[in-house]
């Protein structure tokens, strides 16, 4: 759909009213003097995970910076646009509805490109969330740092590290088998083998699969407790 011009001064981001967007968003060239933009550009519209009308009202703009009609970092747009999708209901889906399918687009393109491990994983939350997939289009960073999982016998909870510090988790993990991965984490890890991404694979077997309560033994899957949690 055709969005109506819009009054930036009636819509509000982190600091208050948003009619600063267009002249930051203006200001992008392409350039190293884009990296500070685009501090601003986040910390205005998706501060600490919290986004806005503002953040909404941007997709159009961001998604003309990620299919290359608008100067600006693509990788940039396309992390920003996810991580404001990833926050919308559905009515904001369907008002978005074209740019959100151009991004997933993009999306995926993204996914197939070298990059490294972290990186990477950022671009499967981003495409996910520009599917619609609930909860792992804004948690999949669980894949990447240390959270506590809490034993859903005795509820004890167990410290686990992810991601580059996978090889110093003290807790007892033990991966599941690609051949028993089913739903979201079946696809997750067959996308990244497909995109030679072995290490982000590695880590995916072992968010869905299982760890050993430090307190009783029980064994309990991870991905499981996260949603929960």
């Amino acid at each position: 759909m055709t969005h109506p011009p819009t009054d930036w001064s009636q819509l509000r981001h982190a600091y208050g009213p948003a009619d600063d967007v267009p002249g930051l968003f203006a200001r992008l060239d392409g350039g190293p003097g884009d990296k500070e933009i685009w501090h601003e550009l986040w910390s205005a519209l998706c501060h600490q995970g919290d986004v806005y009308g503002a953040s909404f009202a941007a997709l159009p703009v961001l998604t003309d910076i990620a299919t290359g009609r608008a100067a600006g970092d693509r990788d940039e747009a396309v992390a920003l646009a996810g991580s404001i999708v990833a926050e919308a209901d559905e009515r904001l889906r369907a008002r978005y509805e074209r740019e959100i399918a151009e991004l997933l687009t993009v999306g995926r393109e993204c996914v197939e490109q070298p990059r490294d491990s972290q990186n990477f994983v950022y671009c499967l939350q981003f495409l996910l969330a520009f599917e619609g997939v609930p909860f792992w289009s804004r948690e999949l960073e669980y894949l990447l740092e240390e959270f506590e999982a809490e034993c859903p016998r005795c509820e004890a909870l167990t410290l686990v590290l992810m991601g580059e510090y996978l090889d110093e988790c003290e807790a007892e993990l033990h991966p599941a088998d690609p051949a028993e991965l089913t739903g979201i984490g079946a696809r997750l890890h067959a996308m990244s083998l497909a995109a030679g991404q072995n290490e982000a694979a590695r880590w995916l077997l072992h968010l869905f699969g299982g760890v050993s309560c430090s307190e009783c033994g029980t064994v309990f899957g991870l991905a499981e407790s996260a949603a929960r949690a």
